[in-house]
């Protein structure tokens, strides 16, 4: 457990980060539990940057929140890969522990729970619009929720590798399918797309019934999530994804349980 009379050091790094509301939320976790010495900041960086910065910190630095572009790159430069972050090759956090810097993945966690707090308890068939770090996150989530079958939808088929490694280790029986007009027919969809990718999601139909979670929470609604929501989807907003996650990356960071009524009062306010 970290004393909190110790100051600590911890931030959101990756490209860009200015939009990010971890800050709000680690803040919050640090004022509930008495961490007043602790600070979280933002730091602007690409991938190439990562070995620099963790060479040069000293131990007052606990942790940090990875966002893209820089997940793959943190497990290169880890010191450990816990065994999910090695599986998806990406983490969304490093801690310092005395071994040097640990790479894990609360970004499992995060989807999953976002999907239950919107009525997905179980779950046989699924998709994952796009392919990348988030995705290969949301395909383990969605093994954890009993899925057997997950449709991939990607601009490029032949990027889906590493999405259909995961589930294929986790025994899912994956299906590959170019982004395309019409209807997806997966009761739930996990999109993992950046919202520079929607206009190629302008013909993918909904239907009442559906769940649809968009990792996505800046600016929300999203194009997506809009359609979705009018033709009678229920949708998930991916806030729910970035709190649940948090909340995991400060207990790792501090040694704490997270104070989840504090964190979620600071974001329900903002």
């Amino acid at each position: 457990m970290s004393d909190p009379d110790l100051p600590g050091r911890a931030a959101v790094l990756g490209r860009p980060v200015a939009h990010s509301l971890s800050p709000l939320l680690h803040r919050a976790a640090y004022a509930a539990l008495g961490l007043t010495g602790w600070t979280y900041d933002r730091l602007d960086l690409g991938p190439e940057d990562l070995p620099v910065l963790l060479a040069g910190l000293g131990a007052e630095w606990r942790g940090f929140s990875v966002t893209m572009p820089c997940k793959q790159a943190a497990v290169a430069v880890a010191d450990t890969v816990d065994p999910l972050p090695r599986l998806l090759g990406a983490a969304n956090t490093l801690v310092h522990t005395g071994e040097g810097w640990r790479a894990e993945n609360t970004d499992v966690h995060g989807v999953g729970m976002a999907l239950q707090t919107g009525g997905v308890e179980r779950v046989a068939h699924a998709a994952i619009i796009g392919a990348g770090g988030t995705a290969a996150a949301a395909a383990v989530a969605l093994a954890e929720l009993g899925a057997e079958h997950v449709d991939v939808l990607v601009r490029a088929p032949d990027r889906a590798a590493d999405v259909v490694r995961v589930l294929g280790a986790l025994g899912v029986e994956a299906a590959v399918a170019p982004l395309a007009a019409g209807p997806v027919e997966a009761p739930v969809v996990v999109s993992t797309v950046p919202i520079g990718a929607h206009p190629d999601l302008a013909g993918l139909g909904w239907r009442s019934g559906q769940t649809l979670l968009d990792v996505l929470y800046a600016p929300w609604p999203t194009p997506l999530a809009e359609r979705a929501h009018a033709a009678g989807a229920a949708v998930v907003s991916g806030i729910e994804v970035l709190f649940w996650q948090a909340t995991v990356q400060v207990e790792l960071m501090t040694g704490q349980p997270a104070p989840i009524g504090a964190m979620r009062a600071a974001l329900d306010a903002r």
